[in-house]
């Protein structure tokens, strides 16, 4: 089969067209025909960092951790799914598990789902990783009805998730983006949209919960933006976050009892740890899809497998806008 291979980690340039082993499937797993996969920022990590991510694969390496596409072989013990079956998942493309950048993918069954019937293949294979992100860190910050929910970035991949999810359980939801764009989307999305450039976190704190500040802060950008999640939280309230790579400082959080919820949608995959959660999350994502409350934004730059690079470039570029997907 044909798959996109990198032999050394680094730019974009890395990537390369081979042809190598069809997998051949084994116990608890289905072989899966490619249709789609999209690019999350862990691959570009992965990529650029190798070895000094925990998580990289040894070279050579297939990457791609999204996917949807067609069940072709089912392993005997495998019950739940048939050959033909339409399906996606995240379940590759790190540690020792090959990846969706190729045109076929060994899968373990219960890191997949059903695809979403109401999606193409383009735009179920947008939702695994980030889908099942924010769902965690929804579920994990006890979301309920009529909270008041803040999502940073909300026109990225996790956060233009997150904040149809928190409408759908029946949040009043605001988010933050920082281009014309951006808040446009956000506000398509069903969220009041927060320009972060022009308001400070005490404007809107003020402006959209009397001072009070929100129940539940989802932080898709993270880093030293955590700060600004604790100062818009309300007492005792509820952060999650999916980048907490750093050192900061925890005073605010103690002053106002907020609960931290660190999310690592990877850990099922990397330590084989309840792999069955993302498939029940997956299917659940899937029925709220096609109940028309949730429909990923993909990206108008698509490319083809030979063209992983471009893709790669085109989402660090901070140009695009939701998933960045690639056809296979």
């Amino acid at each position: 089969m044909k798959a996109m291979i990198i032999n050394a980690y680094g730019d974009s340039d890395v990537f390369a067209l081979a042809d190598v082993a069809k997998p051949v499937v084994k116990p608890g797993h289905v072989l899966i025909k490619v249709a789609a996969t999209s690019v999350n920022t862990v691959d570009t990590m992965i990529r650029q960092m190798g070895k000094e991510l925990p998580l990289s694969p040894d070279l050579p390496a297939v990457l791609g951790m999204d996917f949807a596409g067609t069940v072709e072989a089912v392993a005997d013990d495998v019950t739940t799914f048939s050959v033909g079956d339409e399906v996606y998942g995240c379940a590759g493309g790190l540690a020792d598990i090959p990846g969706a950048l190729a045109e076929y993918m060994l899968a373990d069954a219960k890191l997949i789902a059903f695809k979403p019937k109401s999606l193409s293949m383009q735009e179920a294979a947008a939702i695994p990783l980030v889908g099942i992100t924010a769902y965690e860190g929804l579920m994990r910050a006890g979301i309920s009805k009529g909270q008041k929910v803040l999502v940073h970035g909300g026109s990225g991949g996790v956060g233009h998730i997150a904040l149809q999810l928190a409408n759908y359980f029946g949040a009043d939801v605001y988010s933050t983006g920082g281009g014309d764009k951006q808040l446009d989307l956000i506000k398509q999305l069903g969220a009041t949209a927060i320009n972060y450039r022009t308001e400070s976190v005490a404007d809107y704190v003020a402006s959209y919960t009397d001072g009070a500040g929100f129940d539940v802060v989802f932080d898709s950008v993270g880093g030293a933006n955590l700060t600004n999640s604790f100062d818009a939280a309300a007492l005792n309230a509820h952060v999650a976050t999916t980048v907490s790579m750093l050192e900061v400082d925890l005073n605010t959080a103690h002053f106002k009892g907020l609960s931290l919820h660190v999310v690592f949608m990877l850990i099922p995959m990397l330590y084989n740890h309840k792999r069955e959660v993302h498939g029940d999350i997956l299917t659940t994502l899937a029925e709220i899809a096609d109940a028309g409350k949730l429909k990923p934004i993909v990206d108008s730059e698509q490319y083809s497998l030979e063209d992983a690079g471009k893709a790669h470039d085109r989402l660090n570029s901070g140009q695009a806008l939701g998933k960045v997907v690639i056809n296979v």
